[in-house]
Formats: C-alpha cells, structure tokens, sequence
C-alpha cells in the first residue's frame, strides 16, 4: 500500500526482504533494485563468522568485504571474475555428503527423512545468495552506466535511511520504553509525520473518538478450583514440614 502511493523511482536499494522485493516487481515494476552491502557483508557474517575456519569460508568473506571498495564498473569485473574463480575452484568441495547415522544430530533444517544433506551448507547458501544477486542483476545497479555516471554513482546501502528517520524511531522508542502496541504505532505515525517536509498540525489529526474513547470491557476474574480435603503442603512454615535446622553429614560444618 505504501508503494502504491509513491511514483515508481529508478533504483530501489533494499535490504534483501523477499516481501519487499514482490512488492517492488508488483507495484514499481520499472524499478531496478539494489541489494545493500551492508546487509550482504551481515548475511555472510552470519554465516560464516568473522574468523572462519574453512579455506573456502575465508576467501568469500574476503571477496564480500572488497565490495566496499569497488568504485567503476572495470572494478566490479575483476570482482565477478575473481568470484566465477572461486566458484570454480572449490565447486567439488561444496558437493560434500553427509550420511545420516544412528543418533547422529541432524543440521536444522534437515527432515528427518532424509538420508544425507550437503556438508557444507552455511558455504552453499552463500554460494546462492550471490548466484541470486548476480542473476538478477542485483550487486552492480549502483554503477550502472544505462542509469548513472561514474562521477555520480547511486547508494549501494540503506546508510542513509538507518540513519535518518530509522534513527528517529529507534530513539523514539528507546526513550519511551513500554509503549502498548496501538500507542507506539501512533508514536511512530507522528514521528514520521514530523519528518516530512510539510507536516501535518496535530490538532487536524483529532477525532471525536479520541475525546470520548469507547468504555474498556473490565476484566473478568479468573474463578479458583474449589481446593477439595486439606492442604498437603502451603506456603506457611512448618516444622513437621521438615523446615528445620538440619544436622548430620548434609549440614556439617568444616
């Protein structure tokens, strides 16, 4: 709906949100996307860590972070070329099996039906994260010469907006811990609203049903079970409860 109210733009750069990007292809379909490096280099972070262990691991987190320092589209080719290398190099390696054992702990995600899974699993889903944005034309938009010149290249993150009105939000409700649901989307509404150029007065923002809110339904009372025959044990003190001083072994002292 958001989308729907906005004139398409040339360039979209999201954070990798599948909903958002079929709402993009639906709504804006002229619109060409931009994945954000930032949350590319989280992505593969997450999988990889920052200290891999593996070969493999170590040279695509390498490659992921030289995406921040590409600054042409003679640049970006060495990339795609030194990652096709990659791919190349260790593609037998991500063909790894895993047979499945007796009590042996099967990866999440795997079904318990299934009687081998890839080893290197975390290494393949990086492999087709990238296939993912390469095909679709997803890593480069930014340099594009069919949209932009190299003097003036577009965002290739959402620095930007994290810093801008997400900023606003995120403070706004850091200091306005405990909001209910329905008063913190209120609270955001106004922050946002406050944010555009021409902002709305608050006062045009009042109807009648905020002056005389409907009446809360009161809560019921929850009805306690009748407690049947006589307490075996209560949260009073009892010394044939055993709530003594004990002595012997268990309370002797050294």
């Amino acid at each position: 709906q958001i989308l729907q109210r906005q004139p398409a733009p040339h360039v979209a750069v999201i954070d990798g949100g599948r909903g958002l990007l079929a709402a993009i292809a639906d709504d804006w379909p002229t619109t060409r996307v931009q994945r954000c490096y930032f949350h590319i280099f989280q992505t593969v972070r997450r999988h990889h860590t920052f200290k891999p262990r593996l070969d493999a691991a170590r040279e695509i987190v390498t490659l992921t972070t030289a995406l921040m320092n590409i600054r042409n589209s003679e640049q970006a080719v060495l990339w795609l070329q030194a990652y096709n290398d990659w791919e190349i190099k260790h593609d037998r390696f991500l063909r790894h099996r895993t047979y499945a054992r007796p009590h042996a702990v099967r990866p999440k995600g795997v079904a318990e039906t299934s009687t081998w899974w890839y080893t290197h699993r975390d290494l393949r889903k990086t492999r087709g994260l990238f296939r993912r944005l390469i095909s679709e034309e997803h890593l480069f938009t930014w340099i594009d010469p069919r949209l932009t010149d190299e003097e003036h290249p577009l965002p290739r993150t959402t620095s930007p907006l994290e810093g801008g009105p997400n900023k606003g939000l995120k403070d706004l409700f850091r200091a306005h811990r405990g909001l209910l649901t329905e008063h913190a989307r209120r609270a955001a509404e106004w922050k946002l609203n406050s944010l555009t150029a021409h902002p709305h007065d608050p006062w045009s923002l009042v109807r009648e049903e905020h002056h005389n809110p409907p009446p809360q339904r009161p809560k019921e009372t929850p009805v306690e079970d009748e407690q049947i025959g006589p307490a075996a044990y209560d949260t009073g003190f009892n010394w044939e409860d055993g709530n003594g001083i004990q002595h012997g072994w268990g309370g002797r002292n050294r």
